[in-house]
């Protein structure tokens, strides 16, 4: 078996390790696979496309993968430290003989026998080579062609670039008017360091709202009237792993998972907590910028974690005047109260979508009906420079059917229909890396898409159960038809999923066992990870067809120890953990036992109807 893995980012590097680990964990003949990078160093987007001060909006706690993890202190890696940590992770497991640096794969075609053949191209050589394989993986990313948006008049503009080509502070030069048009975490970044340097003017535009939500919990601190104060430099738990699993997506019976209640719980506890932490509802401590209704639900968009630009887009619209909102404002801080950054004077005009540009290249917005809008209106906005943070589009060059070898296309990872992995009728091409969380991390479900896809080629009968299209939609984001993203999944959700569908999501009576196995404070560390602790990929290398010798040693260690430890009481245990347990376990219950009725009357209205 031969198995080609197109791109040297987290995705394709995690998809390499499993086919070459394969033959020892599930059992097989061994595996001859190759890794095709065009750049000259691993990492992807984060080595190719990273900017000053980059840091990883996902913790490291659930970004790292389930059996290498770094070691330094600190939540949040830089792009630099993810970067180096995927270099220690290629040569911890031996990656470095299979890959093929600075090498350009320019097409993917069929074979007469069912093969793919890859054609590529490195410096090194004057012609193209080709290499046969039975299977391969498309790990190019997310993040390659960048999408640029029509808007008129650009060109009326002195300097526009898109973000891609945005490296540090400098470019934004001295006494600059700046406009980043796209308010995604990367928009957001790029505008909070222009807010940050000696500029004259910074807008962030956006087409239909924003959700800042923290990388850490804030740290509200109950009654600060006693007293207590907020510590801006307590390092609050990282919120991707502060969710509780336990009859969340673990032991939740098919009829409440598949329907939208625990969505609609989501929604309304993320509005409480909100409001109760800042005081307004649109995101932490966000006073404009609000989602429109129809949309602004958690099933349907993506939190913006690169929030560091929020209070300069907050500050005009804070409440500080008398009358019946301060009050209320007033009365809940008196209970509640979050640390807000200063930006001693700094603001960020958040503005509606550019809808063209002028002449004499002054800026004219959409009206979108919002006080953002009438706050802008009658002024004379002349950009100096406009960066575009619009995202990417979704490009595939090497797959697209050849002129000189006509044969059925490939398909594009949209069209991925088996767990959004791989096409049910082409099981030997897989898309990993592709699926966007709305609150997580991209390479921890990369790495369980690979055991999936790898295991569904080279040992499919250890797969338990037929993958049905049926248990897929409880962990789609149901996102508006005219979404640029078509790919957006729940993380716990989808993680949990694939774990199924391995027969590697232990239950309770598993975890028991485990413990059972190792001391006391090891075994009740095992316990209360498992149920309350995020949906960590080692879990399910405990049990299963990737099991894993260190899992059990390595859960119980201080970094997923300190994911329960660190959680504020209130807001941490009792809020996230502890209240949707006591809801969501009794309505399993209870919708188990309602199947189990029905179950029970159709059996014997069957047995009624063969009997007569």
């Amino acid at each position: 078996m031969r198995v080609a893995v197109i791109g040297g980012g987290p995705s394709g590097l995690v998809t390499l390790k499993y086919p070459i680990q394969a033959s020892a964990s599930i059992s097989c003949e061994p595996v001859e696979a190759i890794l095709f990078e065009y750049q000259t160093q691993v990492g992807g987007t984060f080595a190719a496309r990273s900017y000053e001060d980059a840091e990883l909006v996902s913790s490291k706690q659930l970004t790292t993968f389930s059996d290498f993890r770094y070691s330094e202190h600190g939540d949040f890696l830089s792009t630099q430290q993810y970067v180096q940590y995927l270099q220690a992770y290629c040569t911890h497991f031996k990656l470095w003989p299979h890959m093929r640096l600075n090498t350009q794969v320019l097409s993917v075609t069929r074979g007469v026998d069912g093969s793919h053949i890859i054609t590529y191209k490195t410096n090194e050589a004057r012609f193209p080579c080709e290499w046969r394989c039975d299977a391969v993986a498309v790990c190019s990313g997310l993040h390659v062609t960048p999408n640029i948006p029509n808007i008129k008049g650009m060109e009326n503009v002195p300097l526009v670039f898109h973000s891609s080509g945005f490296k540090s502070r400098k470019q934004f030069g001295t006494d600059k008017t700046v406009m980043v048009v796209g308010s995604g975490e990367t928009g957001a970044d790029i505008a909070y360091l222009a807010a940050t340097s000696p500029t004259k003017r910074v807008l962030l535009c956006h087409r239909d709202g924003v959700h800042f939500a923290p990388k850490r919990n804030p740290g509200p601190v109950l009654f600060p009237i006693l007293g207590r104060k907020p510590d801006l430099k307590e390092p609050g738990i990282p919120i991707d792993v502060s969710r509780a699993n336990m009859f969340d997506t673990t032991y939740v019976h098919p009829l409440l998972r598949n329907s939208m209640v625990l969505w609609h719980y989501c929604h309304w506890y993320i509005k409480f907590i909100l409001w109760l932490s800042s005081g307004t509802t649109a995101g932490m401590d966000q006073w404009i910028g609000r989602i429109s209704p129809e949309r602004h639900h958690p099933s349907k968009i993506f939190f913006n974690k690169s929030m560091k630009v929020c209070p300069y887009i907050s500050l005009p619209y804070r409440p500080s005047m008398p009358g019946p909102r301060l009050w209320l404002y007033a009365l809940r801080s008196a209970i509640v109260q979050t640390p807000v950054p200063d930006t001693n004077g700094r603001k960020v005009d958040l503005a509606p979508w550019p809808k063209e540009i002028g002449r004499d290249g002054t800026v004219h917005f959409f009206d979108n009906q919002q006080p953002e809008f009438s706050r802008l209106k009658g002024e004379r906005i002349k950009p100096d420079i406009v960066i575009l943070s619009t995202g990417y589009k979704q490009d595939f060059p090497f797959l697209e059917p050849s002129r000189t070898k006509p044969t059925r296309a490939y398909g594009t990872a949209n069209q991925a229909n088996v767990r959004g992995i791989w096409r049910r009728d082409e099981p030997t091409v897989g898309f990993i890396g592709f699926v966007r969380p709305s609150l997580g991390a991209i390479p921890p479900l990369a790495e369980m898409q690979a055991q999936l896809w790898i295991l569904n080629i080279l040992a499919p009968e250890k797969i338990p159960h037929p993958l049905r299209a049926t248990d897929e939609e409880h962990y789609r984001l149901k996102l508006p038809p005219d979404s640029r993203i078509e790919y957006g999944v729940d993380h716990e959700s989808y993680v949990y999923q694939l774990a199924l569908d391995m027969n590697s999501a232990i239950g309770l009576w598993d975890v028991l066992a485990i413990a059972h196995k190792k001391d006391v404070r090891g075994g009740w560390r095992l316990l209360v990870v498992w149920a309350f602790g995020a949906h960590f990929n080692t879990k399910f290398r405990l049990l299963g067809p990737w099991q894993w010798s260190g899992a059990a040693d390595m859960l119980v260690s201080e970094e997923f120890w300190q994911t329960i430890t660190r959680r504020p009481l209130f807001f941490g245990h009792f809020l996230v953990s502890l209240l949707p347990m006591m809801i969501f376990g009794p309505l399993s219950s209870v919708a188990l036992l309602w199947a189990t009725v029905l179950g029970s009357v159709g059996f014997i209205q069957d047995s009624q109807e063969r009997e007569t």
